[in-house]
């Protein structure tokens, strides 16, 4: 089994190497026979081959059986035409990932905003609002002129029908709730085709409760009752936006997981971006990378049928959350003493000492 290691920009190089550390532990201890790969995107990428995310990439990426991707910094990227392309997108599109999981849970020993929380974002990964994936040739954002610019978006009911399949199944492993969320009293024929799609869905899941709720209203009750919500299936911005919130609440988005599926591939990636502003520092929080990390292996276990990869996931999070849990053991972002370098190595410690 192959995994390809993209470390990315910012604080990327920092919280990769703890997550891969963590992997190699748990690869030398359970057998998993994982081998790695590791390829420059970003702008460390730009520097050698003029592109922040090159074709042999996603090649490798689609040879590989799980990518490992850190945050980039795509903000500060040239344009395209001058190679900046946007790492997430190609890989997204690229290799139809178009599952974003997103867990938002608050964890013992780690404050919190709200009092419980443990609810998935299922957000569609490859259209919507987002302008380098709603068009075929080109781009979705326009100027007409210097003083007007519009953006096209972009629903269809395959995309819709693909993320509905993944928000039941996956809520069928947990609480049997999925929550439809949309803007549908405005955006009519958009989010009414991506509403009136997931309730087709939902008729095949007659165990699972369905409610729907409107975007704005949810980010009310994210913060007022977040126990109500187990999986939240929602389009691409809309859930980008709802899961950085969730994050937040929970504790921060340096605890914010996720993993970008397909029926094929997958890809973790901290909900997070690339920091700049501390990077190089050591006090980057790394356990999103790592949760991401878990979240893969219990995604090709679940795929593959192996127990070793099941097991190795299992540990992961264990391990993690035994170490959140007291103050001594955590970041300095949540009031712990531990600095990046040092949280991966107390991390991997815990796994070595594992029987």
């Amino acid at each position: 089994m192959k995994f390809l290691v993209m470390p990315g920009d910012g604080i990327g190089p920092e919280i990769v190497p703890v997550a891969v550390s963590a992997l190699e532990t748990l690869n030398r201890k359970l057998g998993l026979g994982i081998s790695l790969e590791t390829v420059d995107i970003g702008f460390a990428s730009l520097e050698t081959s003029g592109n922040t995310f090159p074709d042999e990439a996603l090649e490798k990426a689609r040879d590989a059986d799980g990518t490992i991707m850190g945050p980039t910094d795509t903000l500060a990227y040239p344009p395209l035409a001058e190679g900046g392309r946007g790492p997430s997108a190609f890989m997204r599109t690229g290799l139809d990932l178009y599952a974003n999981i997103r867990p938002a849970k608050t964890r013992s020993g780690v404050p919190s905003t709200v009092g419980n929380m443990d609810l998935v974002f299922a957000r569609e990964n490859t259209e919507g609002f987002y302008a380098d994936r709603s068009m075929y040739l080109g781009n979705g954002e326009m100027m007409l002129t210097k003083d007007v610019a519009i953006s096209v978006r972009k629903i269809t009911r395959e995309a819709s029908l693909k993320i509905a399949e993944a928000a039941f199944k996956l809520a069928m492993q947990r609480r049997r709730k999925v929550t439809i969320v949309t803007k549908r009293n405005v955006l009519k024929m958009t989010d009414g085709l991506f509403h009136d799609t997931v309730r087709e869905v939902a008729q095949d899941y007659p165990e699972v409760e369905v409610d729907d709720v409107i975007i704005d209203a949810m980010s009310a009750l994210m913060v007022r009752t977040p126990d109500a919500f187990d999986v939240v299936c929602t389009s691409n911005m809309y859930g980008d936006i709802l899961s950085d919130l969730g994050n937040e609440l929970a504790g921060g988005l340096g605890l914010g997981g996720t993993i970008n599926a397909g029926d094929d591939h997958v890809m973790a990636q901290a909900v997070h971006g690339s920091a700049p502003d501390i990077a190089g520092q050591d006090i980057a929080n790394p356990t999103a990378m790592v949760l991401s990390l878990a979240m893969m292996l219990d995604w090709i276990a679940a795929r593959e049928q192996d127990n070793k990869l099941k097991e190795a996931g299992h540990r992961l999070g264990a391990a993690l959350d035994a170490q959140l849990s007291k103050t001594a053991t955590q970041t300095r972002d949540l009031g712990g003493p531990l600095g990046c370098k040092a949280f991966g190595e107390a991390l991997v410690k815990r796994l070595e000492d594992e029987a």
